[in-house]
């Protein structure tokens, strides 16, 4: 389809588009041709899309139900969390920067940015910025809709949906110590959520001291088991060692794990950073919690 694409074009419009023009002159050049694309919409047309764009169409989770299960997550959640309102868009690359997203499964806008696909990419940012100016510790949460480009045609799925999600950025202080305290925090407040149906699982990708700590100061510290999904390869290369797995009556909510995020914002490799999200709507459809 590229390959089709760019022949229509005049030779060397690829490169001219993708390093011939600046950031700004390409921007401005995108708007223009947009704006006059948009000139030429009608009404008809746009009733069309909203019909059949799988990116604009409402959710149907009913809002007054998500409003209760966010403040009940916002209540739950300790005081060292600080919430953060994000911007509904990032910098282009906020993903794939970072992480193993490709580009094409996110909304790319023409100014530079892209559409919130991930809210643990953004507050990893954030974190990093936190961090670099003296912050010991970091621990930020944030409830944000985001949307994802990739098709989904399985039922109960969407190109945008809601995400209640932690990062928590540290030192490390070696043998694992440091990832232990922060999975520590994450699960219980997860478990504060969720209560004695809480499944929690953990998947060791890397051998690491994590894996003892795991052991020896992680399952006890919590009132529910972290059961061993030594099967799971999901998130293999993305996460960095150790994901964690967060479910309740069979249910999957969601899941977390740590990253090289914040080591590679901050050129650190003794950063430590744990993510972990649930989706609130899957939350929501559950009755009880």
């Amino acid at each position: 389809m590229s390959d089709r694409i760019w022949a229509k074009l005049p030779a060397g419009s690829r490169e001219a588009l993708a390093d011939g023009l600046s950031p700004s002159d390409l921007q401005s050049a995108l708007l223009e041709v947009s704006r006059e694309r948009a000139a030429k919409v009608t009404p008809a047309r746009l009733m069309d899309r909203w019909r059949k764009d799988r990116f604009v169409q409402p959710s149907p989770a009913d809002p007054r139900a998500l409003v209760r299960t966010q403040a009940r997550l916002w209540d739950l959640l300790p005081e060292r969390f600080a919430g953060v309102e994000l911007s509904p868009v990032t910098p282009l690359g906020s993903c794939s920067a970072v992480a193993t997203i490709h580009q094409n499964m996110v909304l790319t806008t023409m100014r530079n940015t892209e559409v919130a696909s991930d809210p643990t990419n953004e507050l990893a940012l954030e974190a990093a910025v936190r961090r670099r100016a003296g912050a010991e510790r970091v621990d930020l949460a944030t409830c944000q809709r985001v949307v994802r480009a990739q098709l989904n045609d399985g039922p109960g799925m969407f190109a945008h949906f809601q995400l209640f999600a932690l990062v928590s950025s540290a030192r490390d202080t070696g043998s694992g110590r440091t990832e232990a305290e922060l999975l520590l925090d994450h699960l219980r407040y997860w478990y504060a959520v969720l209560g004695e149906r809480a499944e929690f699982t953990f998947t060791t990708f890397a051998p690491s001291a994590v894996r003892e700590r795991i052991d020896d100061t992680v399952r006890p510290g919590l009132p529910v088991k972290l059961e061993e999904d030594a099967t799971r390869t999901k998130g293999a290369g993305y996460y960095a060692g150790t994901a964690i797995g967060i479910g309740v009556d069979g249910n999957e909510l969601g899941d977390g794990g740590f990253t090289r995020w914040t080591a590679d914002l901050l050129g650190d490799a003794k950063e430590r950073c744990l993510i972990s999200c649930v989706s609130t709507e899957r939350l929501t459809a559950i009755s009880g919690v």
